[in-house]
Order: C-alpha cells, then sequence, then structure tokens
C-alpha cells in the first residue's frame, strides 16, 4: 500500500491552458492542503486554444437549453466578469449583435432569439434603422442584440490563474511533456520527456489538441478522435469601422460560428475565423505538416465521413483560406465598406475538435472517467467563458477519483490546513 509521502502530488493536471489551471485552481480552492501539480509542455500558460482565440465572453445564446454548454456559458461569463474584476484584468461588456443578411436567415435568427429568452438573456430583436443606431456601417435585413457579451484577455486569466494555483501550494511545471502514463492499483506514474516521474492519486487530462493521445498513454479509450481544425483570423486596418462585436447568423449544422467581428480590450479589432482542415496538431499555417498526426486525422473514419456530409461547406471555406478576395467578400456580407487592402493577417488558432467514428461532430463539453483518471475530451467555445465552472466540475470529479483510494482531504481549522 502506499504511503500518502510515496506520491508526489494528490491531483495532477496535464494541460497549462485555461481550463487546466481553473481546474487546479477549483482543486486548491475546494480542497485546501490537496497537492495538485499541473504539466504544462510549453513554457507557459495557454500557448494554444486559450491564447489563440478572439478573447470573446460568450453570453450562451447559442447553446441548446440544458446543454453543459448553455449552463455553464451563462454561470461563467458572470464568475469570469467578477474574477477579473477583483484581479485587474482587462474585461469590457460590448453587447453583440448577431445579423441575417439574408431572407433565409430570418427564421433562425427568431429561434436565436428565443432561446436567449429562454435562457434569460437580455435578447433585443432589431431592424436595418435599429442596427444602424448600434453598428452604422454594418448592413444586415435584421439582427438581435445580445446586451451582455463582453470581451477580455483570456492568457491573462490563465496566468492568474496559474499564480493562484502557486500561491496556493500548488505547483505548475512548464516544459514539461508526457511521454509516457503508468496507471497502477494505487494511482498514476506520469514521465516527462526529461525523465523525470511524477506519481499522482489521480491524472486529469486537460491537454486539449492532444487529450484522446494522453487518454491513450493512460489505457483509456477516449471513444473520439481530435481533428483539427484551423480558424484564421485577419486584423481590420481600420477598427473605426466597428464598435463591438458583430456575428453572422450560424449554420446549425456547424459547431462553427462564422466569420465574425470582434473587437478586443485593446481596441483592435479581428475578422475571422473560417474553420479549415489543419495538417498537424499545431499546424496554425498551411505549411506546418506533421505526417503521424496527419495519417492518425485521415484513418479515422469519423474523418471521411465528415468530409462526404460537408464537402460544399468545406470546399467554401478552404476557398476563403486560399484567396483573401473571397475572405473578404465574407466579410462584405456583413461590413461592406470593408476592402482587401483593410485586412492584414493576424496569427491564427487551431480548434481540437472532437468526432466521433460516425463522423458526428461532438458539440457539447466531453468529460469522461476511468480508474484514476478524468479526461476532458471536448472543450471547445465557449471552454474560456465557462472556465471556472468546468474547472469546478473536473475537480469535484478528480477529488472523488482521489478519495477512492483512501485519501482524504486535509483537514482545516481556522483557514489553514492541519
Amino acid at each position: 500500500m502506499m504511503t500518502h509521502a510515496a506520491y508526489d502530488c494528490d491531483v495532477l493536471v496535464i494541460g497549462g491552458g485555461i481550463v487546466g489551471l481553473s481546474t487546479a485552481y477549483a482543486v486548491t480552492r475546494s480542497a485546501p492542503g490537496t497537492r495538485v501539480t499541473v504539466l504544462e509542455k510549453e513554457w507557459g500558460p495557454a500557448r494554444h486554444q486559450t491564447g489563440r482565440n478572439s478573447g470573446v465572453v460568450h453570453s450562451g445564446i447559442y447553446y441548446p437549453p440544458g446543454s453543459l454548454k448553455a449552463r455553464y456559458a451563462t454561470r461563467g461569463g458572470a464568475e469570469l466578469a467578477g474574477f477579473c474584476a477583483e484581479h485587474g484584468i482587462p474585461y469590457a461588456v460590448t453587447g453583440k449583435l448577431i445579423v441575417a443578411t439574408e431572407s433565409g436567415e430570418l427564421h433562425r435568427l427568431h429561434a436565436l432569439a428565443q432561446r436567449g429568452r429562454a435562457h434569460g438573456l437580455p435578447v433585443r430583436e432589431l431592424g436595418p434603422v435599429q442596427i444602424a443606431g448600434y453598428e452604422p456601417r454594418v448592413r444586415g435585413r435584421a439582427a438581435i442584440r445580445v446586451a451582455t457579451t463582453g470581451v477580455c484577455d483570456f492568457p491573462a486569466v490563465a496566468a492568474r490563474l496559474a499564480a493562484e494555483v502557486g500561491e496556493a501550494g500548488g505547483e505548475v511545471r512548464y516544459g514539461a511533456e508526457v511521454v509516457a502514463v503508468d496507471r497502477r492499483a494505487w494511482g498514476v506514474a506520469v514521465r516527462t520527456a526529461d525523465g523525470r516521474v511524477v506519481r499522482a492519486r489521480v491524472l486529469v487530462n486537460c491537454a486539449g489538441l492532444h487529450c484522446d493521445r494522453v487518454a491513450r498513454l493512460a489505457g483509456d479509450d477516449p471513444g473520439v478522435r481530435i481533428v483539427p481544425f484551423r480558424g484564421e483570423y485577419y486584423e481590420l486596418a481600420r477598427p473605426e469601422l466597428v464598435r463591438g462585436l458583430v456575428y453572422p447568423v450560424p449554420d446549425p449544422a456547424f459547431p462553427f460560428l462564422g466569420v465574425h467581428l470582434t473587437r478586443g480590450v485593446d481596441g483592435t479589432v479581428h475578422v475571422g475565423p473560417n474553420a479549415v482542415p489543419a495538417l498537424a496538431r499545431e499546424g496554425y499555417s498551411w505549411p506546418v505538416v506533421h505526417p503521424r498526426e496527419l495519417a492518425a486525422t485521415v484513418s479515422w473514419p469519423g474523418s471521411w465521413r465528415i468530409a462526404r456530409r460537408h464537402w460544399r461547406y468545406a470546399a467554401d471555406e478552404m476557398r476563403r483560406s486560399l484567396s483573401k478576395r473571397a475572405f473578404t467578400r465574407a466579410v462584405q456580407r456583413l461590413l461592406p465598406e470593408v476592402t482587401e487592402d483593410d485586412l492584414r493577417p493576424s496569427p491564427a488558432g487551431v480548434r481540437a475538435q472532437a468526432v466521433l467514428s460516425d463522423g458526428t461532430l461532438v458539440d457539447d463539453f466531453l468529460i469522461r472517467e476511468a480508474t484514476h483518471t478524468v479526461h476532458v475530451l471536448n472543450a471547445p467555445s465557449p471552454a474560456a467563458t465557462a472556465s471556472l465552472p468546468i474547472g469546478r466540475e473536473v475537480a469535484r470529479r478528480a477529488l472523488q477519483r482521489a478519495r477512492a483510494t483512501g485519501w482524504t482531504p486535509p483537514a482545516v481549522e481556522s483557514g489553514h490546513c492541519v
């Protein structure tokens, strides 16, 4: 039987993005004195999905009532605003317009408005003249405005979470890529690329783009494959053309929201993203190709089924990726004044999209458990918005798994662990 001293930590988190760090933060808050370690392969937090998104704090309007996305986005946005205020992190409530540019989109726009009201959101339906009152240069047949949508600095949130974990006695190790996981009756032993071994009661997999690979390293079948989709952005050279956030009406067949315009907390306006298959899990441009990762994507039956089912949509996205003119035309549907010269290339992001073998794009958050392990296998947008409640849920499951090893949380008296 392993003694307490034989473990290097109680809860080991793989992944230093916002979900992994929020989970570690939640562990330290809900069970003070619990030894928690975060392993992140990069040399800092939030280097991938968290640090390469549009910075939008979503209201939850898009997500089906009762889904984890809907529950966590609504709750998480309010909590995130409080966290940012407490720690001096840039945050702004801007409101958002979702604009229908064609008559065929009007019924979907109305359905979104009804869904927003079902969530208790302050939703206002607008005509063309009212659109101009919020965004003078945006054109559309109708729109809805969601007043609670905002923007913040998610990398700064992740960095603050990491600091909070350290101040609570936890450890965040950077440059620590996990290469092997050995599950035993007493817990797990994880080896990093530098040869170090960390022994823990429970492993929490928040590895994002690599979460399915980590699950398999642990001996668990994730049941999904991460298929990476690159989202390409431009920065608007004339940011005065847009006051806040402007979105198209999304296609319900896809978990992507379409090319939109986002004014960030620093005043810059980003345009995008599109969604094209990436040729590597961290394939932030077309020349980045990892043959082994590409082969894993191509060999997954779900990838072919997606291609057969949605090839027209994919062809349009590819065209916008390869042609700046085509991308500009997509933006002009919302913002007619924009020109090719107004669009300057900006860093791309890659979405870790979980796909079932039948080609289904997993739309909601997906968390699975096994002996000594908790795997976060799908945490797309609005995961950053919802990171605090997601972190609490994952932490709750991890602490339950730790108790199954015979561990009990440290006793707390007068705010101090004893």
